[in-house]
């Protein structure tokens, strides 16, 4: 396959990548047919999961608006794919223009992407990092003098820690960079569950594997642990459309069908 100008030459197009499928389910233009075979064969499988993928990116939003009426005014966005509309920072920056985002992704085509729309906008950045490794992360956020650790900060995790195996322990991934926040922090989570799920969408999660990015479903309990003893807001941890929605009529009437959890907790200060 040819290499299309402007992508690094590192990129592998011979493998989909998690990021561009994501890309593809939300009518995005960074992808590639490799991409597109793969989330066309999920899709025969799982008719609803480009519902899913936006109403995962829908959460992510109404989280982020409820995080800036707290007074949260910069973000770290870990796994945050390649640019589509209403990504954090246009979302931020709408309701407070001073807003501060930082995006993190390893996929090296998300973050081309991202470098390339950010470009001029100075108070954003982008690192190329793996979540496994959250020292890195925070190490290379702090380089960029972007955010200040020492106010309350939005940890966005949307629809990334299931990619993160249980070998790699993500609990103690979460750990991490809930010590690095101060008090008044969010942390914002949605992740991928095996409950109240069809048999055709766990075995839909199998064809995750031939990316390098494979999905590891947690029931509620195990996602809710990665909150520890930050505040959960109401409503708790509940099937995506179902946190905070803008409108009733927002809400069907089988809401479990996207297949993941979200939920939003503060550290307050007497945590931990």
């Amino acid at each position: 396959m040819q290499k299309p100008d402007g992508l690094p030459a590192e990129i592998d197009l011979s493998r989909p990548s998690a990021a561009r499928v994501y890309d593809y389910f939300l009518g995005g233009a960074h992808n590639f047919e490799i991409d597109r075979q793969l989330a066309e064969q999920i899709a025969s499988m799982t008719p609803n999961l480009a519902g899913t993928m936006r109403a995962g990116r829908e959460f992510l939003r109404r989280a982020v608006r409820v995080l800036l009426h707290a007074g949260v005014d910069q973000f770290l966005d870990i796994g945050s794919g390649i640019p589509t509309v209403g990504n954090v920072h246009e979302v931020a920056q709408s309701v407070n223009p001073k807003a501060r985002i930082i995006y993190v992704d390893i996929d090296p085509v998300a973050v081309a992407h991202s470098r390339e729309l950010l470009a001029g906008n100075d108070l954003t950045g982008v690192i190329q990092a793996d979540l496994r490794d959250p020292g890195h992360i925070l190490a290379e956020a702090r380089a960029l003098n972007l955010l200040d650790f020492d106010r309350p900060l939005g940890i966005l995790l949307a629809g990334v820690v299931h990619f993160v195996p249980d070998d790699s322990r993500p609990g103690d991934v979460l750990a991490t960079l809930r010590a690095a926040a101060a008090p008044g922090s969010y942390l914002v989570i949605s992740h991928s569950t095996f409950e109240d799920q069809p048999r055709e969408m766990l075995d839909a999660q199998r064809l995750s594997a031939r990316t390098d990015t494979e999905i590891t479903l947690r029931s509620r309990a195990e996602i809710t642990g990665f909150f520890e003893d930050w505040t959960l807001l109401e409503p708790g941890l509940v099937h995506m459309p179902l946190w905070r929605p803008d409108a009733a009529s927002d809400v069907d009437d089988k809401p479990e069908q996207f297949g993941a959890f979200g939920g939003v907790a503060r550290y307050d200060r007497s945590a931990g």
